[in-house]
């Protein structure tokens, strides 16, 4: 049985991806800044603490747990409720320590990566590529320390692939969950000719396929070597509405080299397909009653 250690593990994504994985069957160490209540865990689990800035605290909670594969899903997740320096410190330090630590127990790393390194999300100045849609190829440029961690921790895991084997950058959309009124509201709400530009051009991903794709990324089955970054995008917007005609309402322009079709997601997922063999199987039109599907424990959704 595979041993799966998960950090970020009482965060949204990342209750997710526990409970996907117990499910099936691993052995899973879920890591947090704190263990959750008794009343909270499941049985089956492995739940452990540590701050991972710590690289001793780090390595030793790697080390212990001796794992096949880590799912590094720990981060702050934007720049608006801390300081800069904060959130770039926290995110690569962690990122260091933990593919450090996972490479040196010769685990698979699998973390999530973000569309904000491109630099659009947060700018001051809204602004997009020159192309559309947006690959793995588009340039990064951020400017705001939130983008600039997913940057640098690329690097860091690529370097980690370099000296110990496989690492897998998850670019992940803006991630929703069943039930998630959201996108309802900013759909039902939106009218092009107030709406203020998005960075993300109205992009989304379904928790449950991007829990997929970590699935399919740390299976010894999917044949990788070195590190590999990947778009996970769900296939449309999230309005319901032609996404180039909207862009060009919105921001009174379309990029030079436009091809986009119908409600398509500005993000090419073409490679994750290839890669992974990942598609998106969730969609905002089916997703929004809330089915009864959830996490076990979830902290800061």
């Amino acid at each position: 049985m595979d041993t799966v250690l998960v950090t970020g593990s009482a965060g949204g994504v990342g209750a997710w991806t526990v409970d996907a994985l117990a499910d099936a069957g691993r052995e899973v160490v879920a890591v947090d800044r704190e263990a959750p209540p008794s009343d909270e865990r499941r049985t089956d689990v492995d739940y452990r603490a540590a701050d991972l800035t710590d690289y001793g605290e780090t390595r030793q909670v790697v080390d212990a747990a001796a794992p096949d594969a880590v799912v590094h899903l720990a981060a702050i997740p934007h720049p608006e409720d801390h300081a800069g320096s904060r959130v770039f410190a926290n995110n690569v330090e962690s990122a260091y320590n933990v593919f450090d630590a996972a490479g040196a127990a010769g685990a698979r790393i699998v973390w999530a990566s973000s569309e904000s390194l491109y630099g659009t999300v947060f700018a001051d100045e809204d602004w997009l590529p020159d192309r559309l849609p947006i690959d793995e190829a588009t340039p990064t440029e951020p400017e705001d320390p939130y983008g600039l961690s997913k940057v640098v921790g690329e690097e860091v895991a690529a370097a980690a692939a370099r000296r110990h084997g496989v690492a897998v950058s998850l670019r992940l959309s803006w991630v929703t969950y069943p039930g998630d009124e959201r996108r309802r509201e900013a759909r039902e709400t939106f009218d092009p000719a107030t709406a203020a530009p998005s960075g993300n051009c109205w992009s989304y991903v379904d928790v449950r396929d991007a829990v997929a794709a970590v699935e399919a990324a740390i299976d010894p089955e999917t044949a990788i070597e070195g590190h590999e970054a990947v778009l996970i995008v769900a296939a449309e917007n999230f309005l319901g509405r032609d996404t180039a005609a909207t862009i060009e309402v919105v921001r009174g322009e379309l990029p030079a080299e436009c091809d986009l079709d119908g409600d398509e997601s500005v993000f090419d997922c073409s490679k994750a397909k290839r890669l992974l063999g990942w598609e998106p199987a969730h969609s905002w039109r089916n997703a929004e009653a809330n089915n009864g599907e959830s996490p076990t424990s979830v902290r800061d959704r």
